[in-house]
């Protein structure tokens, strides 16, 4: 493993999307150890060499039964020791929603939460799966393994979190019963990397596009890199890189040194 790790997460909207948007160029430049990627919309057999073979990665796929929908994938310069897709509960594991890559120094867990808006069912599935995901990583962190999970959380945890708080108190994404959860993993102990680099406001990661609300910066932060405390000695730095268009969210990414 190197010295100095970088770990970058994207939700990408759909990765033959963003694929036409220089995303290749784009993961020669940010040169990560470790990409996550969520919300790829397509099965492996629906994508093209270049972007299963990325030169100097491995890459794992994980896809939902439904086409066209969720999905998540990680390239990799750094063989893990084994790789798992899904919590192991079939109600949740048929959207494609997690790759679990075990290193020797952590285990990393991709994952594309549900969204709840939809419907009032929607949200409880997502309620749902947000204990079903914390009971798993508590089963690990209690078996001794340091945890980083990343991904596309769709909650919004501190009223500094988006631009429009009271607005959105009511609306999925920042209601209380959701907030919670992100409360419990703090009291559990997770860190939210970004946040022990950065306690400002104003640093957004999603935006939505119907309302051209990136060029106001009137975003929503609910993508996170979280790390088991174990971790947080070889954390050096915690990021968002706004300026990297190609997908309603940007990419985030972390730094650790073992």
């Amino acid at each position: 493993m190197p010295d100095l790790m970088k770990l970058v997460s994207w939700n990408v909207n759909g990765i033959r999307a963003v694929a036409k948007k220089g995303f290749l160029q784009w993961m020669h430049e940010e040169n990560a150890d470790i990409v996550c990627l969520q919300e790829t919309k397509a099965d492996v057999g629906q994508l093209g060499e270049e972007l299963v073979r990325i030169p100097g990665y491995d890459s794992y796929f994980c896809s939902g039964v439904k086409k066209g929908y969720s999905g998540v994938a990680v390239y990799t310069k750094i063989k893990p020791v084994q790789v798992l897709t899904g919590l192991g509960i079939e109600w949740f594991d048929g959207e494609g929603r997690i790759l679990i890559l075990e290193y020797s120094q952590f285990t990393l867990i991709n994952c594309y939460f549900p969204n709840g808006k939809a419907s009032a069912e929607r949200l409880q599935y997502k309620l749902e799966f947000y204990e079903a995901f914390l009971d798993y990583i508590n089963r690990l962190t209690e078996a001794g393994k340091p945890l980083i999970f990343c991904g596309d959380v769709n909650t919004a945890h501190q009223p500094i979190d988006l631009a429009r708080p009271k607005e959105n108190e009511k609306t999925s994404g920042f209601l209380p019963e959701e907030r919670a959860w992100l409360d419990k993993m703090a009291e559990k102990g997770y860190l939210d990397t970004f946040r022990l680099f950065e306690k400002g406001g104003g640093h957004y990661t999603w935006w939505d596009m119907r309302t051209r609300a990136r060029e106001r910066n009137a975003g929503w932060r609910i993508d996170y890199f979280w790390i088991s405390p174990d971790l947080q000695p070889h954390l050096k730095n915690a990021f968002i890189k706004p300026e990297v268009m190609g997908s309603d969210h940007c990419p985030i990414g972390i730094e650790l040194e073992f």
